[in-house]
């Protein structure tokens, strides 16, 4: 072998040596901020992390816990969590409004995910019953929700009682109101398990064609455009654990668990059998998880101006972008 070659091989097993020396390239650290404490709600996120597929897509991500006092859109518009799990539809055009410069890039829940209930004994079966009767809400954006229900109906709000609504069902438990919010993967469920359910009506509002998509995701303009290829790892790792998730309940439950042992086991099993419905909603079977449905945010939009709610329409073309979610392949984003 000539001495050149022999130089060329040195050279080589130099470089290969120091390349087997250096760390591999860092994972970009990111976090999600969620709406709510863990339960299985989110089992998406959660299942996606304790799997490694965020890891896999290259993402160090840490979820964090909402709480009463945490304002979702405003640590991802600061840049103080990098991704959120939002409220609804009214949740982002409003903080558009302010000013607030974020962007939905996908949405978890497709149909409203809660009802209004009453007893069967009160003579409550629809909505014009409402008139005359005292009605609790919650007022985070839920109230646009009732009045779209009443305009349909043709009963004015002054024609009934609206009163805020807490997070306890409690009062409704005790006959302090007569209709009371309440989403069917949790204060139904807590109903349900009170020995209640025989005894309830469900006035849906999907069945007065108003539809609220909920659980909405988010992230600011600034990490979007500078940072695109993380935002679609972190989609296409959210949707990959999402669909584990309700593919291996089971697991998903355990995995839920092990981040909030105190949970009851059997209320985010019927948690999560009732979310797997809403996931699986309209364009969430025909089109993927986290489908953007825009017709419906226009027409919720609308109402919401007539409200009010909203002093003018967003653009919804700068509110939201599915270019993320348009890249996921069709295989790995539906069931």
């Amino acid at each position: 072998m000539s001495f050149k070659s022999l130089r060329i091989l040195a050279a080589v097993a130099a470089s290969m040596a120091l390349l087997a020396g250096m760390p591999a390239s860092a994972a970009e650290k990111v976090s999600v901020r969620l709406k709510w404490l863990a339960q299985a709600q989110f089992a998406g996120f959660y299942v996606a992390k304790a799997k490694g597929f965020y890891d896999q897509a290259g993402l160090d991500l840490t979820i964090n816990p909402g709480g009463p006092n945490l304002n979702v859109e405003t640590l991802v518009a600061s840049g103080n969590d990098t991704f959120g799990l939002a409220g609804g539809t009214e949740t982002v055009l409003l903080a558009r409004e302010k000013g607030l410069p974020l962007v939905c890039i996908g949405v978890t829940v497709q149909n409203t995910p809660f009802t209004y209930v009453t007893y069967k004994d009160s003579g409550i079966t629809k909505v014009k019953d409402f008139a005359g009767k005292k009605v609790a809400t919650w007022f985070t954006g839920t109230q646009y929700t009732l009045y779209s229900m009443l305009a349909s109906a043709g009963v004015k709000q002054s024609d009934l009682t609206i009163v805020p609504q807490s997070g306890s069902m409690a009062p409704f438990v005790e006959k302090q109101f007569d209709v009371a919010a309440a989403t069917y993967y949790n204060e139904l469920n807590t109903l349900k398990e009170q020995g209640l359910g025989d005894k309830l009506t469900l006035i849906k509002p999907d069945d007065y064609g108003v539809v609220v998509q909920q659980d909405t995701v988010l992230v600011s303009e600034k990490y979007r455009n500078e940072k695109p290829q993380q935002v679609q790892a972190f989609m296409n790792a959210t949707i990959k654990g999402w669909k584990y998730a309700l593919q291996n309940k089971k697991e998903a439950i355990d995995i839920v668990m092990a981040a909030a042992p105190s949970l009851n086991r059997a209320h985010q099993e019927a948690m999560l059998d009732e979310f797997e419905k809403l996931v699986k909603a309209g364009k969430g079977t025909t089109d993927g998880i986290l489908a953007i449905d825009l017709p419906t945010v226009e027409k919720m939009q609308t109402q919401l101006v007539g409200y009010k709610a909203l002093k003018a329409p967003a653009d919804l073309s700068k509110a939201y972008d599915a270019s993320f979610w348009n890249q996921v392949p069709a295989g790995d984003k539906k069931f």
